[in-house]
């Protein structure tokens, strides 16, 4: 596949533009893998194809795995790159951490107006880095938040664990529970020890066009189910702007990646790489394989009406 690749230094954003050889004015800000051009990123790329739509990948920076104080100018200037160069309607998928920077994103910028957020949160976290320090992974980042804008962190739920009890916590549970990582404890701890200010909140009522939002009961990392239900909520006690779907799957872990999406990653083996990865998965592997076929097909349904809106 061909692509055009973007750097901070000299375009203002990490990523790289995979044109749809059908060809097409729609774009997806596609936000899947640690890097804009990982195999996973490049999976994306050709799921997404598939639906007919440009896609521009895009990640924090080379080699930087973590999530801290990331602008979101950096997406408002991929934005207004997409429209230079023909796009006329703009879409964004995250998932996971990338989940809640694309409704944050899309809670911002108008132009978005297709938002599909995959396992997110309602609310911005400290910021964190990934790596090897003091024998730990991960550990959170004092003072910065996971996104900033206009040279100001946004505020954010700040972790009640710091370094190296923050990871050590993930580790134990990872180790009790037999998943690939387990953050829950990490989360709902931080929740109770800091209930969500409302300037901590994500106000997806601002977003535009269709907000998607997927998630399971089961999800070890958090309470994603506990965070669409608050998002429900609140779209229902304030004006907005988007039309809301949302489905919260009893089985399906923190990987609600359409199924076909996961197979073009995984041609073989896809299923027991997830039954690997989560206990979940191993005691529930049909309900999870059946949670991710609807997803594939609510997922692709949202971008085909999506591109057909206003046509």
């Amino acid at each position: 596949m061909k692509k055009r690749h973007f750097d901070v230094e000299s375009d203002g954003f990490y990523g790289a533009y995979w044109k749809c050889k059908t060809g097409s004015d729609c774009a997806m800000i596609a936000m899947i893998g640690d890097d804009s051009e990982d195999y996973l990123a490049r999976t994306s790329v050709k799921w997404l194809h598939k639906l007919g739509v440009n896609v521009m990948t895009m990640s924090p920076g080379k080699k930087d795995y973590g999530h801290h104080n990331y602008p979101l100018e950096r997406i408002e200037k991929a934005i207004d790159w997409l429209k230079v160069h023909g796009n006329q309607k703009i879409g964004i998928v995250g998932a996971s951490t990338t989940g809640t920077l694309a409704l944050t994103a899309a809670s911002y910028f108008e132009d978005i107006t297709l938002t599909i957020g995959l396992t997110p949160s309602d609310f911005i976290w400290q910021g964190f880095m990934q790596g090897k320090k003091d024998g730990c992974k991960e550990w959170p980042i004092e003072g910065e938040s996971l996104f900033s804008y206009k040279g100001e962190s946004l505020p954010y739920m700040p972790f009640c664990y710091k370094h190296p009890d923050y990871w050590h916590v993930i580790e134990k549970e990872t180790k009790r529970t037999g998943d690939m990582i387990n953050s829950r404890k990490l989360f709902d701890d931080s929740e109770k020890a800091h209930p969500i200010q409302e300037d901590e909140m994500i106000k997806i009522e601002k977003i535009n066009g269709t907000l998607l939002l997927i998630g399971a009961e089961d999800d070890v990392l958090w309470d994603t189910a506990k965070y669409i239900r608050r998002m429900k909520q609140r779209i229902k006690e304030r004006p907005h702007t988007c039309r809301l779907e949302f489905v919260i799957y009893e089985h399906g872990t923190h990987f609600v990646f359409p199924e076909d999406m996961l197979k073009t990653m995984l041609p073989v083996g896809s299923g027991l790489f997830v039954k690997l990865a989560f206990q979940a998965a191993r005691k529930y592997p049909k309900e999870c394989r059946r949670a991710r076929l609807d997803i594939d097909q609510r997922v692709r349904n949202a971008v085909t009406k999506w591109k057909k809106v206003d046509r």
